[in-house]
């Protein structure tokens, strides 16, 4: 659970990820594994994206899946530890947050 914001202040959304994947992608269940063993303070919501569905992303991330993105940005290709998520998801979703506060 993220951080509390006070009172008459509303909760900060969940920062959004992004996982490109397909179907019987090993690397990609490693990388799940590895979120689930992350510790961040702020709340995060995992999406799902089947490349396979879609051409264009085939082309785009074909062989680089998986592929996670933290807040709209690329973050990771491959493989990446519980530790270096951490490290980088606290950067790119304090750039998100402060992104959605300017939004309003």
């Amino acid at each position: 659970m993220g951080p509390f914001l006070g009172f008459g202040r509303k909760r900060a959304r969940p920062v959004p990820l992004v996982l490109y994947t397909r179907a019987g992608c090993g690397l990609c269940e490693e990388l799940k594994r590895e979120l689930a063993h992350a510790r961040v303070e702020r709340e995060w919501e995992l999406t799902e994206v089947d490349i396979a569905a879609d051409p264009a992303l085939e082309e785009r991330w074909g062989r680089s899946i998986p592929v996670l993105e933290i807040g709209g940005k690329l973050a990771f290709k491959g493989r990446m530890s519980a530790a270096e998520f951490q490290r980088k998801f606290e950067r790119l979703a304090a750039e998100w947050l402060r992104a959605q506060e300017a939004q309003g």
